[in-house]
């Protein structure tokens, strides 16, 4: 569990360039910093994404290409962070009703309301009956596919027959579900 593998205060002390009593003072325990720590990153995964992704950037690009864009950078990231995102969500799933929990599931839920309302940008493309409802539905269906194919450590080798065989084609057919529950033509 992520809590035996968390470093000591004194060698993240050292990392920071701190001395452990710094450490200390500041937090009381190493669930204490991880908690920190998991904050700030979403804050900073919540930042970049508005400083990354305007509203009248998302209006420029057509809504096919947004959603590519996005569902490529999202299958990156997953990969590339698969280890801190199954730790942080482990961490964080074991302090259900916590301030901790109440504040990064904050977090989280800002930025999906973020994501939401730039692919509404494009609403007028989006002939679901409620776009609103449709784009939070597709952007949740996104991300627990990723989390499902790519952070959760579960053993896919049964399911390789019935799944894309690399990046490229489930990047390929995460953009076609995505866009057809939209309701979106595509080329």
């Amino acid at each position: 569990m992520l809590q035996a593998a968390a470093p000591r205060k004194p060698v993240i002390a050292q990392h920071a360039g701190l001395t452990p009593g710094a450490v200390y003072r500041r937090f009381r325990d190493k669930d204490a910093l991880l908690e920190a720590v998991i904050l700030s990153v979403l804050k900073r995964q919540d930042e970049g994404i508005r400083a990354a992704l305007t509203p009248e950037m998302a209006r420029q690009i057509p809504l096919p290409v947004f959603a590519e864009q996005l569902i490529h950078s999202m299958l990156v990231s997953y990969r590339r962070h698969a280890g801190m995102i199954r730790a942080m969500r482990q961490f964080s799933q074991a302090r259900l009703q916590t301030p901790f929990f109440r504040r990064a599931a904050r977090l989280e839920v800002s930025t999906y309301h973020y994501l939401v309302d730039l692919f509404l940008e494009h609403r007028e493309q989006i002939p679901h009956p409620e776009p609103k409802i449709a784009v939070s539905f597709a952007i949740m269906m996104l991300i627990s596919t990723l989390t499902e194919l790519v952070v959760t450590e579960g053993d896919l080798r049964l399911w390789k027959t019935l799944l894309p065989q690399d990046d490229a084609a489930l990047k390929v057919e995460l953009s076609r579900a995505f866009l057809s529950y939209l309701g979106v033509r595509q080329k």
